[in-house]
């Protein structure tokens, strides 16, 4: 067999066995951060970028539920086939793209502001996402470099909790666990990382 054709056998092959994966960036010039881009696979697993050369992605899993709920309102949204962007005009929120990929089927769908109540929650979801891995990233920061300010970046994230706004919150324990055994902290931020990692080990199912 030529090479050429070799080439395009096997990336059928791979095509045919791949699995479906979403995809989700928003560009936003002046927020912070002013681009987040995220990548969830079938499976659960997942990864965060909040900039697009960024090669230390931070890496998450999505409980199956949590996947289901998320491929599910793809399917929804005809997966991606169809315009999301209202008519109506309001003020620029954010360029978003949704993307889906399953083998060799790929559609992808960019908006600012849609009415679609599907296409509102899917990109709540990765709202969530969003403010899950900031959270993190403070936390990890301040139990790294600003020990006096570790204690408001656990209010923070305990507040975030209360509001259902995290996603996948084992992936904080490390540091959670990291800070209750650590004497150099002071006590309230130390008992507050126990109490909230105890609360996270205590909701798996």
């Amino acid at each position: 067999m030529k090479p050429g054709l070799l080439l395009l056998a096997l990336w059928t092959l791979a095509s045919a066995h791949a699995e479906p994966r979403l995809l989700y960036t928003k560009t936003f010039p002046g927020s912070v951060p002013a681009y987040v881009s995220i990548r969830v696979e079938r499976n659960g697993d997942g990864e965060y970028k909040d900039s697009p050369d960024d090669d230390r992605p931070l890496k998450f899993h999505l409980a199956a539920a949590d996947a289901n709920a998320l491929f599910a309102l793809v399917d929804k949204l005809d997966r991606l086939r169809r315009p999301l962007e209202s008519p109506a005009k309001v003020a620029f929120m954010g360029m978003k793209t949704f993307r889906f990929e399953d083998g060799a089927e790929q559609h992808e769908v960019k908006f600012n502001y849609s009415e679609d109540l599907d296409a509102r929650q899917l990109a709540d979801w990765f709202e969530r996402i969003i403010e899950t891995e900031q959270l993190r990233i403070s936390l990890e920061r301040a139990a790294k470099y600003d020990k006096l300010g570790l204690n408001k970046a656990i209010l923070q994230l305990e507040t975030a909790m209360d509001h259902k706004r995290i996603v996948d919150a084992e992936q904080m324990l490390p540091v959670l666990d990291r800070v209750a055994k650590n004497e150099s902290y002071i006590n309230m931020a130390r008992q507050r990382a126990a109490a909230i990692a105890e609360a996270i080990r205590a909701s798996k199912p």
